[in-house]
């Protein structure tokens, strides 16, 4: 339905993976209205790692700078048993394939600051602050969401196109269609206590890292960077013989703090009990109603992903939901989103929870084991960072995929004719055909090329040498890359993941064909003559 009052976009919730979503499609030229019970935004810090990939989004939105002034690069992440002996190290000082640290620390109430002034400078954004839902109606052709102001009586209501619950755990979307969760086992208390360090105090503390002491499991990470000061967190496991009122009162937060930092050296921020949960809804989409971030699923800290997977939520839903707005593709696209998404994110939950359970030991016997385990190389390693498994992705005649397929893409520094420049800077984004010295005008078909221009999709030559028309690979990123996985040229997503490679270049028009042919299997709107070749 055509109405100057429908918006392309609603979006329940204004925690920073709405604040993102709507960064996105107000940048893509959609109509949005966010709505949020609350008029003032909450100022205290949650979520305190970023990584690479977040990082590189985030840029890729305009954020980038805003990021850089409430973040630190974290330096290795270690693990401790009560002796002080490591268990494990996860070495996140080292450089990611984004071309920045693998995580940062950041202060999120500062992070979210700095994206807020960034939506409210888009005028296709209208806020909703001080109002709740009450209930929405999915009539087909749009949707009809009903609104109750939270201090007042008023009411109103809003129709979109499409509906994005974003609205926390609880969400009140997620529980309004129904849609179950399944646990993947894991559920622990702690008291989580944010710090600000008074200037000039260096604490002699463990830079990052987990105390897996049985007395009390304990972690002791950093909290970013506020008005200039450097912000820390400890997290403390409840013990099995303490009730959460036995760690709620303030002076046995500070006792616990005390062999850590004194009050003389900090101002405590704010202290509170958590239940860290695992938690994944079965589905994440029912007609034109989606959920994301917390609604979606919940997982334990000890990755620092809660966050992080939130914005990967977004930014998959949001190249998808403009391809369907602007009439690229019918909304079967948007399956792709739960597919491509709750394997990934479930990956990552089980990797926190595979943490979890090695520092929420309390018994000492086991704590012991544990310990043994660790020092004998016999403990069960770590599975490494997942990658995209199902959904649009490059796929042989007998359904196996191809090679690259649903890796994350380098990110590095390019160079166009005068422009240098991030990748996403200088080439830009949409569907992407990347081959090493050879003009892909003359490698792939007319056909192809029509195609890729209209689903907004591009082809570059990426050279080492002398640029002209070609990009050229200033920092050696992509050239490695390609190198390292033996192919000559690669898909690249929209959301920086590969579709898929080509060992030699002359199999690059096979590739496009794949490309088209699972475009259009997913309802995007490709040239009958391309997906006919």
């Amino acid at each position: 339905m055509q109405n100057e009052s429908l918006f392309d976009v609603v979006q329940i919730g204004y925690g920073p993976v709405s604040q993102v979503l709507a960064l996105m499609l107000a940048r893509q030229g959609h109509r949005v209205a966010v709505v949020e019970r609350w008029r003032e935004p909450y100022v205290l810090p949650r979520a305190v790692c970023i990584d690479h990939e977040g990082a590189r989004i985030l840029h890729a939105i305009g954020v980038g700078e805003g990021l850089a002034r409430v973040s630190r690069p974290a330096p290795r992440y270690q693990w401790f048993n009560a002796d002080w002996e490591e268990l494990l190290s996860i070495d996140w000082s080292a450089g990611s394939i984004s071309g920045g640290p693998e995580v940062n620390f950041v202060h999120q109430p500062s992070l979210e600051a700095e994206i807020r002034t960034e939506v409210r400078r888009q005028p296709s954004v209208e806020l909703n602050l001080g109002w709740d839902m009450v209930g929405f109606t999915d009539h087909g052709d749009h949707v009809e969401v009903q609104l109750r102001e939270y201090e007042g009586s008023g009411t109103r209501t809003l129709r979109a196109r499409y509906l994005v619950g974003a609205d926390g755990a609880n969400s009140l979307v997620r529980e309004t269609l129904g849609i179950g969760r399944s646990d993947r086992g894991f559920q622990a208390d702690w008291l989580v206590v944010d710090m600000k360090l008074n200037p000039g105090v260096t604490l002699d503390i463990p830079a990052c890292g987990q105390y897996c002491k049985p007395e009390r499991p304990t972690t002791i990470v950093p909290g970013g960077v506020q008005d200039g000061r450097i912000c820390r967190r400890w997290e403390f496991m409840r013990l099995p013989h303490e009730t959460r009122e036995d760690l709620e009162g303030e002076a046995n937060v500070w006792k616990l703090l005390e062999p850590w930092v004194t009050r003389d050296q900090a101002e405590m921020v704010r202290h509170a009990i958590y239940t860290f949960r695992s938690l994944i809804a079965d589905t994440w989409r029912r007609g034109r109603v989606m959920i994301a971030g917390d609604a979606a699923h919940v997982m334990p800290p000890f990755m620092g992903q809660g966050m992080c997977a939130g914005i990967r939520d977004a930014w998959n839903l949001s190249w998808k939901l403009d391809a369907v707005l602007r009439g690229r593709a019918d909304d079967t696209l948007l399956d792709t989103y739960t597919a491509e998404r709750k394997p990934h994110v479930t990956a990552v939950i089980d990797a926190s929870v595979y943490l979890g359970r090695i520092i929420c030991i309390a018994d000492h016997a086991e704590a012991a084991a544990r310990d043994q385990a660790f020092k004998s190389g016999t403990a069960e390693p770590l599975p490494p960072f997942p990658h995209l498994t199902a959904g649009l992705l490059a796929r042989n005649a007998d359904e196996t995929t191809r090679p690259m397929v649903g890796l994350l893409s380098p990110h590095g520094t390019v160079r166009l004719r005068t422009h240098e420049g991030r990748w996403d800077e200088v080439v830009g984004q949409g569907f992407t055909v990347v081959v090493r010295d050879a003009d892909p005008a003359k490698l792939l078909r007319p056909d192809q090329l029509r195609a890729l221009e209209t689903i907004g999709g591009h082809a570059v030559c990426l050279t080492n040498g002398r640029g002209g028309e070609r990009v050229v690979d200033v920092d050696g990123r992509f050239g490695d890359f390609l190198k390292a996985h033996g192919a000559a040229g690669m898909i690249v997503r929209p959301d920086f993941y590969v579709f898929g490679g080509v060992a030699a270049s002359d199999d690059l028009p096979d590739l496009v064909d794949n490309l088209l042919a699972e475009l259009a299997a997913s309802g995007v709107h490709v040239s009958a003559v391309a997906q006919a070749a």
